[in-house]
């Protein structure tokens, strides 16, 4: 959006240092990246075109989140919330079947990279308390909640602002307020933890560990990396796998179908993930999906492939590896 005369001018400068929250806002809401950038463009447009009536009776930043939470209400209303292949279907029990495809009108969670936390703020410190929001099974556990209990739990929870400061945003009274946090508390899934603490040694370990696995195409020590009910879910397909001995089973004749994978590094929701090549019949290697892990003490527990390329786009990765320099 160009802003070129007079009071637009002003509503730029201002405003543009709060595009970056608002869209990591918008991601926790909608659980898509693409649709909180575009209803965080229309947000801008329509703020941009207020902002003669703007009186000031409360901050720009207010002002701003006031427009943004009802255009992301507004957006749930429309849309049909986006889940994990676990959310939809019980896993499968026979890891030589079919994937099941899902119909098009399922719309997916999709990962965030880091650097949408990174651009929310310089302070280091702030960068890793957003991260304990963002991680992949909080933002899935968000997508259950009603929209206003949900813009409740994250102004409140996640934002931290006052009970008055959210009723006045959703012309609510407190006590309706604290009424939806305490709401949208009881309905989130008690083993939801928010927390995203700095690898330790032990799970730096277990990452490598788990990089080395694809890159020799070494099933059994991708077996002995997982907890032995782990999961694997791979959207946009529905099939996903509970235990370790079912996963190594399904990816076994995979990894050994492509041989030798290239992984880059990378980090998805506050997790690691790493970003699998795998060669194709043209001998090229292409990113095929972004695998985003979850720790538990004894293990990786969680794994998510997000194998759709495009809604990766976010990350930066490339869509082809040197094949002479494979990288991990």
């Amino acid at each position: 959006m160009s802003i070129t005369t007079g009071n637009g001018d002003d509503f730029a400068r201002l405003a543009e240092p709060f595009r970056a929250e608002l869209i990591a806002y918008g991601y926790r809401m909608l659980g898509s990246v693409d649709d909180a950038e575009d209803v965080v463009q229309d947000v801008y447009l329509d703020a941009w075109r207020a902002y003669e009536h703007f009186e000031g009776r409360s901050s720009l930043r207010t002002w701003l989140y006031r427009i943004a939470t009802r255009a992301f209400i507004k957006a749930l209303e429309r849309a049909k919330r986006r889940p994990l292949p676990s959310d939809l279907h019980a896993p499968a029990n026979d890891p030589t079947a079919r994937v099941m495809a899902a119909s098009p009108e399922v719309t997916w969670l999709q990962p965030a990279p880091d650097s949408l936390l990174a651009a929310t703020t310089s302070d280091p410190a702030a960068v890793v308390a957003a991260r304990e929001s963002m991680r992949l099974a909080f933002v899935a556990a968000l997508q259950l909640l009603p929209p206003r209990q949900r813009a409740v739990l994250i102004l409140r929870e996640v934002l931290g602002w006052p009970a008055t400061e959210v009723a006045a945003l959703l012309d609510l009274s407190v006590a309706a307020v604290n009424s939806a946090l305490q709401r949208a508390r009881t309905h989130l899934p008690a083993d939801v933890d928010s927390r995203a603490q700095p690898l330790e040694e032990r799970q730096r370990e277990l990452l490598d560990r788990y990089v080395a696995a694809f890159q020799n195409a070494d099933v059994d020590e991708l077996v002995a990396v997982l907890t032995e009910d782990a999961l694997f879910e791979m959207p946009p397909f529905l099939t996903w796998f509970r235990g370790n001995a079912m996963i190594g089973a399904f990816l076994g004749a995979r990894m050994r179908a492509f041989g030798n994978t290239p992984v880059v590094q990378t980090a998805a929701n506050g997790q690691p993930a790493v970003a699998l090549y795998p060669a194709t019949a043209d001998g090229q290697h292409r990113l095929h999906a972004l695998h985003v892990l979850t720790f538990a003490p004894n293990g990786i527990d969680h794994v998510v492939s997000f194998q759709n390329v495009d809604a990766l786009r976010h990350f930066g990765l490339p869509h082809l590896l040197p094949t002479e320099s494979p990288r991990g």
